[in-house]
């Protein structure tokens, strides 16, 4: 994996953490409640976009490589939204 594919990866995975947090801010400053078990489904939809991108690095070639920087930045970035939601 080249240094730009990391980087796409990272900067993907680390913006979803922010933007999940914004989001939530954003829904307790209007009054909105939690919704209950939104670490259960973001386990869920990270899982599936982790299998996702297994999947797509070992079946397409170099051609896809933004395809697959997106979807392991989601993974990725979707596992440490579970972590600093748990934190």
């Amino acid at each position: 994996m080249s240094a730009l594919r990391l980087l796409r990866v990272a900067a993907i995975a680390g913006g979803l953490p922010m933007l999940f947090n914004l989001s939530r801010l954003v829904a307790a400053a209007r009054g909105d409640e939690p919704v209950p078990g939104i670490a259960w489904a973001l386990a869920v939809v990270s899982l599936l976009f982790s299998v996702r991108a297994v999947v797509t690095e070992y079946s397409r070639g170099p051609e896809a490589n933004l395809q697959k920087d997106l979807l392991w930045g989601l993974a990725l970035g979707g596992w440490l939204t579970i972590v600093a939601q748990l934190w």
